[in-house]
């Protein structure tokens, strides 16, 4: 194991029985902490969501109340998906 040190922080996560798209980031960024996880979020052109992935951020911006600009700095993604995603869910938050 590459970083045994880190293994407690993230078994919450790794005992999960499914994982989302959004675990693998959070245990990305616990593992090699938030330069390099700034760098994955900023070529951010070739990712892709799920649709249960995409309901979780956007549950997060409704919960901690932010902006579609705030949320689009949070994750790594364009204002413009953000507004698609609310718009082609139809999700008013």
């Amino acid at each position: 194991m590459k970083f045994p040190e880190k293994e407690k922080d993230c078994l919450s996560l790794l005992q999960k029985e499914n994982f989302s798209q959004l675990d693998v980031i959070k245990i990305e960024s616990i593992i090699f902490g938030k330069n390099q996880n700034d760098e994955l979020l900023s070529n951010g052109s070739h990712r892709s969501y799920d649709k249960s992935t995409i309901f979780e951020i956007l549950e997060y911006q409704k919960k901690k109340n932010l902006n579609n600009t705030e949320l689009a700095k949070h994750y790594g993604l364009s204002r413009n998906t953000v507004a698609k995603w609310k718009k082609y869910f139809q999700v008013s938050f």
